[in-house]
């Protein structure tokens, strides 16, 4: 199963379910595919669309999901890689309306260098990275949570 996810955006991001549903014509994708659209309308008989998933059933289907196809936020992309899931994320651009910086992409190119993530830099055709998705395996994530939280406790017992 792929999920896709938009987030929670208020701007609409269609360039990537266009780009999933060329993959699906083109016959490149053959899996179930839900959809967490947020505020993008979009239609297609290929896909499970949903505005806004409940966070139980959102945990359930990024359980089962194969592959996590997703914008380049940072909520969805640490929750997929803390379930070490392949994730697919393409960013959302200001030419297009879908976000007010192109700081995703900076993001994005960051979460690549690091091999946590494939960033598909063109939806033009995306076939391309799902066959990379194939055989990619993704860096382990490790928080660095305790750490961070150690450092400000001394900082605070210092200062």
């Amino acid at each position: 199963m792929i999920l896709v996810t938009l987030g929670t955006q208020d701007k609409q991001f269609p360039r990537l379910l266009v780009a999933v549903q060329k993959a699906v014509d083109e016959g490149a994708i053959h899996d179930r595919i839900v959809v967490q659209a947020g505020h993008t309308q979009f239609e297609s008989k290929d896909m499970e669309l949903f505005d806004f998933i409940e966070q139980e059933k959102f945990a359930s289907f990024l359980n089962q999901a194969d592959l996590v196809i997703t914008h380049g936020g940072v909520g969805t992309i640490m929750t997929a890689l803390r379930e070490h899931k392949k994730i697919l994320a393409a960013a959302r651009l200001v030419q297009y309306g879908e976000h007010q910086s192109d700081h995703q992409v900076e993001l994005l190119e960051s979460f690549e260098a690091d091999h946590y993530l494939i960033y598909m830099k063109d939806l033009s055709d995306i076939r391309p990275y799902l066959k990379q998705a194939e055989t990619f395996e993704p860096k382990a994530y490790v928080s660095n949570q305790q750490n961070m939280i150690h450092l400000l406790e001394d900082w605070i017992d210092t200062h």
